[in-house]
Order: C-alpha cells, then structure tokens, then sequence
C-alpha cells in the first residue's frame, strides 16, 4: 500500500492504477482511505448560486452560458441578507462548507465584487468554511478574499487538456490552471476536479488525473462530477455515467490523493444509496447538499440525513485541519 504523498505520479502508473480491475481496485482505494482519512467522516458542502445565468463562455456543458436557451433566467448578484439566510438553513441542516458560486468569466474589481467580500466575511462569521466559484481571479483578488476569511476557492480543469477544446473555447487551460496558482499563493485551499460524460475518454479522463495529482501541492479538495445533460447545451444528448465510471474515477483519485476530499458531486439524483455507498468505499468522503448545485437537481437534506444514518456516516466538523493543528501545537 502506498503510504506516501507523491507529487511525481506518472501517466503510465496512473493508467495502471485506472485500469486495475475494479473490486481489486476499490480493496486498494479503501485500505488507503483508512490509512488517511476518518471512513465514517463525510464533509457536507452547500452550493448556492449567488448570480445566475448570462455568463459569457461557452462551456458545453452549462446551461447558464448565455448563448444556449435552457430556459435558466438571469438573475442579478443575491443580497446579502438572502445569502446568509440560505447558509444558516445550510448549517442548521449539518452542511460545513458554503460555496458561492457567481456565473461570471472572471471577477472584476467593481461593487458587486464588494458585496461578494461582505458575503464572504459574513458566512466566515458563522463559523462554516467559506468556498467561492466566480471564475478567473488575478492574485490581488483572491488576497482580498483570502483577507474576507475565504477558506477554500473552487475552480475546476473539467477535462484533459487534450479534450478541453472540444467543450471550452472562451477560455485556455493555461488560464484555469494560473487561477489555481494566484489562490495558491495566498494560502486559500484548492478545490479543483472535474466531469465525467463529456464525451471524453477514459485516457483524457487519466490525464486529468495526472494533472491534478502532479500539482506542487494537491488540490485540499477534489470533486468528480457526472455530466448532469442539459437540454438546450451542446451536450443534451449524451448519455448517462455509468456508476461504474463514477467508482473508478474516485477510486484512482483517492490512491493518487491520498490526502485530499474526494467529493462525490454532480449526478448524485441519479445514483441508489447503493451506488453512492461503493462511492463512499472507494475513497470518497465529501458530497453537495442541499436541493440544488447552482441550477441542477440534487438530493435534499432530508434523503441525505437518511443515507447517512443507514451507512453510518456523520458529517466532518468544519475547520478540522486548523483545529487539529492547533491541538498539536499545544501539546507540543
């Protein structure tokens, strides 16, 4: 079992732990989990889209680019007040972290991005973890998140590199990957995965992989999403992810990352509780909560609380890593 982190992984050792088959595979995964992480921990995140709709890009997948009639609305940037509202019902309902996600192209420095600092600072002050998505940010931005009290900053690759021009024109990898650098550099954990069923292959899909897990520092958290199709996108009509698909993905992420959230995300509607348990088995101890991810369904707080007590799960405390940090400098 490998029990160090590494940051070298090769592409050819992480086809081979892809390909493994899959039961021998998921044994792997989960002796490494219990080695890293609390099993019966799950980090319960809220996502709340705070600005929807009319975004600029053409993200093949997403049914708030403005180009595409998904018959979504576009709705000006939330008030303050709804917002801290929507993330006590979180927090009362036993979700951690709130993210705020803004269907912009890039953050600009103007009032709404104030208001987005305020929003910042004020769901700090409830003591969940604060996490942000509102595209591109220079580093001189993300240090006036990271000094609103931002905890983590969501900012996914989607894809390979290789496959990433088939969904995305309006903006380069270079430039997603330079976004995770500037939040990096002030100290705001990384949350950046991606999605799966977008027409992509299984070696794009390891690319990505490769890409994420040979980063200076992992990602603190990594979602894997299952393309959730959209009518009105130019993806509509693919296919559903097979589960297995889902399985495989988040396994070979938690060998890869040992460390890091694994977080079970979009296309969790379509999954039994059975599925969603081998997802848990084989590495995966975050899930999004709450009735919506920005515009898409998701399985409500009530059916969630249910899985949980059936698999004996319990929601991760926000801030754990800080506090256990602490403890060990008064101990020491």
């Amino acid at each position: 079992m490998q029990n160090i982190i590494r940051n070298n992984w090769s592409l050819e050792e992480i086809h081979s732990i892809y390909n493994t088959p899959l039961l021998q595979l998921i044994h792997t995964a989960s002796n490494i989990h219990h080695h890293y992480n609390d099993t019966a921990e799950v980090q319960v995140c809220t996502l709340l889209s705070i600005k929807t709709g009319g975004c600029t890009e053409d993200c093949a997948y997403c049914p708030q680019a403005a180009r595409y009639n998904t018959g979504v609305d576009v709705q000006a940037l939330m008030k303050k007040d709804e917002v801290l509202l929507y993330a006590q019902k979180a927090k009362d309902a036993g979700s951690t972290r709130f993210c705020m996600g803004a269907a912009w192209r890039e953050v600009r420095d103007n009032k709404d991005f104030d208001r987005v600092l305020d929003m910042v600072k004020g769901v700090n002050q409830m003591g969940m973890e604060v996490c942000c998505t509102l595209g591109m940010l220079t580093e001189q931005q993300a240090q006036k998140l990271a000094d609103a009290g931002l905890y983590a900053y969501n900012h996914n690759l989607d894809t390979s590199s290789t496959h990433y021009e088939q969904i995305i024109t309006t903006r380069t990898y270079e430039e997603r990957l330079n976004t995770l650098d500037n939040v990096r550099k002030v100290g705001v954990s990384v949350c950046c995965g991606g999605i799966i069923g977008l027409g992509e292959t299984h070696e794009d899909r390891i690319k990505m992989l490769h890409t994420l897990a040979t980063m200076p520092t992992h990602p603190e958290s990594v979602p894997i999403n299952a393309l959730v199709a959209v009518k009105g996108t130019p993806l509509e009509n693919n296919s559903k992810t097979d589960v297995w698909d889902m399985v495989r993905m988040i396994a070979t992420a938690r060998i890869i990352m040992p460390a890091t959230m694994v977080r079970l995300s979009a296309g969790r509607t379509e999954m039994s509780v059975a599925e969603q348990a081998l997802c848990f088995m084989a590495g995966a101890n975050s899930i999004f909560a709450g009735d919506k991810l920005l515009t898409t369904p998701n399985p409500s707080f009530e059916e969630d609380n249910e899985m949980f007590n059936l698999l004996g799960l319990k929601p991760r405390k926000a801030f754990k890593e800080e506090k256990q940090y602490l403890r060990e400098l008064i101990e020491n």
